[in-house]
């Protein structure tokens, strides 16, 4: 008999990566991030660290009254994976994600507009 996959589950227990990055990245490019663009961060990336995750991700954010939503491309970095201390792997993989993004809004940036 099959298993069927689950569409929703719960993760009780996970590895919590032992560094993450976050790029504010529709904020500043008003747009969300392209596949093609993740894959060039992960090229740029992998001159820093072996094994990583980019995740992707609107945001969304509830509170009271308040509603707010963000694209954002999260930077995870595994234990195994840091060479070095956590502070000049961090370093690293900042200004290397800050030169990825900054490179990705000048060559398409969408413009905010009121409505």
């Amino acid at each position: 008999m099959a298993i069927e996959p689950a569409i929703a589950f719960c993760v009780r227990e996970h590895d919590e990566p032992a560094l993450e990055v976050r790029v504010n990245f529709g904020v500043f490019a008003g747009r969300d991030v392209t596949a093609a663009e993740i894959d060039e961060l992960a090229r740029q990336l992998h001159h820093e660290v072996e094994d990583f995750s980019v995740i992707a991700e609107e945001r969304h954010e509830f509170s009271g009254s308040v509603e707010a939503s963000v694209h954002q491309v999260r930077i995870e970095v595994a234990r195994n994976a840091m060479r070095g201390t956590a502070d000049e792997l961090c370093d690293r993989v900042v200004a290397a994600a800050e030169s990825w993004a900054e490179a990705c809004i000048a060559d398409r940036h969408a413009e905010l507009f009121e409505l």
